[in-house]
């Protein structure tokens, strides 16, 4: 993984986050929007502004690709090396919550 993926993605954002959570499984963005949005009981809820940047700058930046259309709609999935840094992140959160048991 190139050094400017690291930067800009370690620490992820929550959208990032759970943008690449949810392309495990091939989808489009309104499918991502509803999916963040009962994985977090309604509490994160993505704009299409915000949503569709995000997956332009991702795609741009190997870490999901398009798959096909299907009814008007682009379906991503996650790449290699967006699992890669899914799972550094993953590694990040967990240090952190491992961290804050041993201080509570």
């Amino acid at each position: 993984m190139d050094a400017h993926i690291k930067k800009v993605y370690v620490p992820m954002t929550e959208t990032g986050f759970y943008i690449l959570l949810c392309l495990k499984q091939p989808n489009h963005g309104y499918g991502i929007v509803q999916k963040v949005k009962e994985l977090t009981a309604g509490d994160i809820i993505l704009s299409p502004g915000t949503m569709y940047g995000s997956l332009s700058k991702m795609e741009k930046d190997g870490l999901i690709h398009f798959i096909r259309e299907e009814e008007k709609r682009k379906i991503y999935q996650i790449t290699e090396l967006g699992k890669d840094v899914l799972a550094l992140e993953l590694k990040r959160i967990e240090r952190l919550y491992r961290n804050i048991k041993e201080m509570v």
